[in-house]
């Protein structure tokens, strides 16, 4: 029985259907603001998700449970740290945000994003993962074999519920 080969996920986050994505509404601080989300690939393991996100005018305060890496592709946002600090993020601008943070979002013009929300495992998994990959590499030179395929389940995986991203798989050369 053979297993079937990872594929590669592609999806336009731009332009991707999303559907309504209500945040609580004790979050709201001004405003009417309305999430729309769809997600576009989740890692094997379910550790990591990549979502395309948006979300109208308005001001609430965003509570951060994993780890969320964004790209704003369009749009424009007020982001205020829990230090108070204020950042303007708009189309082309990267932020990250630690699982356990909140921030307040100020959306000036209607945002579009790319996240990727990871959750954080314990530092001793970790390790014992980097460990283990590093073992893998060194017994695939030793036997020459090609082990950094198997030791990369990292890659993203699409799921039966991803529906709309289109999954490509690329031939080999002719």
């Amino acid at each position: 029985m053979s297993q079937a080969l990872p594929q590669v996920v592609t999806a336009n986050p731009a332009t991707i259907e999303l559907s309504p994505s209500p945040f609580p509404t004790a979050w709201v601080l001004d405003g009417c603001p309305q999430a729309r989300a769809t997600a576009i690939a989740h890692s094997r393991d379910g550790a990591m998700t990549v979502i395309a996100w948006s979300c109208t005018e308005g001001r609430f305060r965003w509570q951060y449970r994993v780890d969320e890496m964004v790209h704003i592709l369009s749009g424009e946002v007020i982001i205020t740290d829990q230090s108070g600090i204020e950042r303007r993020l708009g189309p082309g601008d990267t932020a990250f945000f630690p699982a356990g943070s909140s921030s307040v979002w100020q959306v000036i013009r209607d945002v579009r994003k790319v996240a990727v929300c990871h959750v954080a495992v314990p530092q001793l998994v970790g390790l014992v993962l980097r460990i283990w990959s590093k073992l893998c590499r060194t017994a695939g030179e030793v036997l020459g074999l090609d082990a950094e395929a198997d030791a990369s389940d990292g890659g993203l995986m699409s799921t039966e519920r991803l529906s709309r991203p289109q999954a490509h798989s690329a031939a080999p050369p002719g």
